[in-house]
């Protein structure tokens, strides 16, 4: 039987104009420490306005970029703890 010990709640904010989207996700971990993290969107001049395309775009590599700057973190502190050098396995 498995218990949640605790949850995480990441948090999406988006600013746009008429040809960029901003996305900035930020996660608050159960020790207090944020990570926040930034993606990119651009339409094409030629493209149809889609603010909600532009959202998961800019949405999806500010996630990547989160998840890329987590296992950094777990990574330093497996090899602050064990000493050694850990090797993360990039998704």
């Amino acid at each position: 039987m498995m218990h949640t010990a605790v949850g995480w709640h990441v948090e999406l904010e988006f600013m746009e104009d008429d040809q960029h989207t901003r996305a900035v996700a930020m996660v608050r971990l159960a020790d207090g420490t944020e990570v926040r993290a930034h993606g990119r969107a651009s339409r094409h001049q030629v493209d149809s306005n889609q603010p909600r395309v532009g959202e998961e775009i800019a949405g999806a590599r500010a996630l990547n970029e989160l998840a890329m700057q987590l296992l950094t973190k777990a990574h330093e502190e497996i090899d602050t703890v064990s000493g050694r050098t850990s090797h993360p396995i990039h998704v």
